[in-house]
């Protein structure tokens, strides 16, 4: 493993794995891919491969300076699994997403592990910068990580009695300026070209033409397809909020013939033995058509959405439509694509030009 690389055990998705962590460089990210069972993660932010003898090894996890080896909820105080379990209940009554709900307790278990040799009610703000500082910054987790880890601390803070915690005067780290990631037309289409395989291109395709994430994708049944009107119905995206989306009379025919070879019984696209499509399993078939289509980046299926958002901003649709069409709560958020979108930037001339006699 290149020295550069961090790698730490957990336990992801009921699975013991290994984090791989490092700086973006191409050459990189090419061999994080060619690892045998190497998986990209969005919710931990990183690759991960099986957690095995083999891959310690490879890894030289063991001279790598660890505050815990994740396990089971056995490795903090079983009053801390009480309150987070509590916790889950209430963030279910106030209807937060599933996802969410996910997300919030995994960077809570994580940050509670750190601390497992406290009682919950006496953990402080100084507690959380100095986690902030010596866990997250250490291991060079992003600053949306450590946002959302901050987000989870907040709220779950909120709900424990007697707590030292001041939760108002936690601040949320400064958040730098990420630009999406976008792919051209041209590439978008040699990916969907490269799917051989009916379904894979059909689920493709619909994350694209229609800016779904991937959780709306595995969502859908056939009551979200209104075919008639020729609109896609977003039930319960993210903020609990509903949208429609149109839909092309040709993506409308490939979902038809989708249909007919496959015969879903219940969600619109389900997995071999029935039920709702893994979602590894669909990042898998995008990494797959990636390799296929001969294209060197590491596309992820959110880099579709982006696309699908940036390639209506150069058509001329108005920000506003767009905002609609992705469910965006704030029009800042959907703002950012236009600074990706390369329409105007390709038409401004360089100064240099202007040189005479160079």
């Amino acid at each position: 493993m290149p020295p550069e690389w961090i790698a730490e055990p957990v336990e992801h998705d009921g699975q013991k794995r290994i984090t791989l962590r490092f700086s973006k460089r191409p050459d990189w990210d090419t061999l994080v891919r060619t690892l045998v069972g190497s998986r990209w993660s969005s919710r931990l932010r990183a690759w991960h491969i099986a957690d095995t003898r083999a891959n310690r090894d490879w890894c030289g996890i063991n001279s790598i300076a660890q505050h815990y080896t994740p396990k089971s909820s056995d490795d903090y105080p079983k009053h801390a699994t009480d309150k987070i379990e509590s916790f889950v209940r209430w963030m279910r009554s106030k209807r937060y997403s599933e996802n969410t709900i996910k997300t919030y307790c995994d960077a809570l278990k994580t940050f509670l592990k750190y601390y497992t040799a406290k009682d919950i009610e006496d953990i402080t703000n100084k507690d959380v910068i100095d986690y902030n500082n010596d866990y997250i910054r250490k291991h060079n987790y992003s600053a949306s990580f450590q946002n959302q880890t901050v987000n989870a601390i907040k709220l779950f803070f909120k709900t424990v009695l007697n707590s030292k915690m001041e939760t108002e005067t936690i601040h949320r780290p400064k958040s730098g300026k990420q630009l999406p990631n976008v792919l051209s037309k041209e590439e978008v289409k040699k990916i969907l070209e490269a799917c051989a395989n009916l379904k894979h291109r059909a689920m493709l395709t619909l994350i694209y033409s229609c800016g779904l994430r991937r959780s709306e994708l595995l969502n859908l049944t056939f009551e979200h397809i209104d075919a008639n009107r020729k609109l896609l119905i977003i039930k319960s995206a993210k903020g609990n909020k509903d949208r429609i989306t149109p839909l092309s009379e040709k993506v409308l025919a490939l979902l038809r013939d989708y249909y007919k070879a496959y015969k879903p019984q219940k969600y619109l696209f389900e997995g071999m033995y029935g039920g709702q499509y893994d979602e590894r399993s669909l990042a898998s078939v995008l990494k797959r058509a990636v390799t296929m289509a001969n294209i060197k980046k590491p596309v992820t299926l959110h880099w579709l959405r982006h696309s699908y958002a940036t390639h209506l901003l150069e058509a001329g649709t108005d920000l506003r439509y767009i905002q609609e069409l992705l469910g965006h709560s704030h029009s800042k958020t959907t703002e950012i694509y236009t600074h990706v979108s390369t329409k105007s930037i390709k038409n401004i001339k360089s100064p240099f030009d202007d040189l005479d006699n160079y």
